[in-house]
């Protein structure tokens, strides 16, 4: 079946490339806008210093001093709370992107690294801020409730999948990982390490924009081809990707509830996008799998906190 649906997807893009050129060329303009204006200013200074810091050993000891404290509230170790907590700041896709680097330098184990992939890959607040919240809610909902629901979905879905999933997984648990484990070796140079960093941080950015780009001309193509103004049409754009999906349903006239519940689960889950860049960035012997049980749990346990939020309170 994936021999058959890709190539046709394939096909179906270079048919609307050549009937509706001004289209495909606008959303591609949209989508490279996207990367240039925002993603690379914002996200690559973060991609090359958080690179240095793993490579010198530097975030495990910053996080240490609490790593009890981390190891009781989320059972994970002081590398995987730098993962949480740049995951948390900077946005899609930086939890994994820190989550597969740690894992590639031998600062964490396998079980750790897909454990974390479940609750460490969130919107960034900036994005929460400007997108959701100003966008799309026009500021009707209070920044604190929004941040809260999607916070307390995320801590859910993590409780789930470490007492349920991972029969509770804590970072202290003795595993071979933990025997093998090994100090860095020699940094080197400064230079080295800086060329390092940049061309990871490079290649990384530059693996986020061919996605973004080829899912705005896929979300053009959709918008083109299907009636999407209903709130299934704006969910299947927003579930393809997310900021597409934001922006068109701002632009509805579907009643506040509707756009409300439809971009809280649109972030939650963060789109078909954004899973193909994680994919995109994780370690070949990472599975994504866990990634995408966690978002599907994590939208649905969003969509219950949003409807009730909105029902009851």
């Amino acid at each position: 079946m994936k021999r058959i649906l890709f190539p046709t997807g394939i096909i179906l893009l270079l048919f609307f490339f050549v009937c509706c050129p001004t289209e495909a060329l606008s959303a591609s303009k949209e989508g490279l806008n996207l990367w240039l204006n925002t993603l690379l200013p914002t996200l690559l200074p973060f991609i090359i210093l958080t690179g240095i810091l793993i490579r010198t050993n530097t975030a495990e000891k910053i996080f240490a001093p609490l790593e009890h404290l981390w190891n009781i509230l989320f059972g994970i170790t002081a590398p995987g709370a730098y993962a949480l907590t740049l995951g948390l700041l900077c946005g899609y896709p930086m939890g994994t992107k820190i989550t597969s680097d740690m894992y590639t330098h031998n600062r964490i184990s396998k079980r750790e690294a897909e454990y974390l992939l479940t609750f460490t890959n969130h919107a960034s607040p900036v994005f929460i801020r400007t997108y959701l919240i100003h966008l799309c809610l026009k500021d009707s909902i209070r920044t604190g409730t929004v941040y809260g629901i999607l916070l307390l979905s995320s801590f859910l879905t993590m409780l789930l999948f470490r007492f349920l999933v991972w029969k509770g997984v804590t970072a202290t648990q003795k595993t071979d990982f933990e025997n093998q484990k090994t100090e860095p070796s020699a940094i080197g140079s400064i230079g080295t390490l800086l060329d390092a960093s940049i061309m990871n941080g490079f290649e990384t950015l530059t693996r986020m924009g061919g996605h973004i780009l080829l899912f705005s001309v896929v979300s053009a193509f959709i918008r083109h081809f299907l009636k999407t103004e209903s709130a299934a049409g704006y969910l299947i754009l927003g579930t393809l990707e997310l900021t597409t999906g934001l922006h068109f349903l701002a632009l509805s006239g579907l009643p506040f509830k509707i756009r409300y519940l439809c971009s809280m689960c649109m972030t939650a889950f963060g789109g078909i996008c954004i899973l193909a860049q994680t994919k995109s960035l994780l370690h070949q012997n990472l599975s994504v799998t866990p990634y995408i049980f966690a978002k599907c749990l994590n939208t649905a346990i969003t969509a219950l906190l949003s409807l009730i939020f909105i029902q009851v309170i």
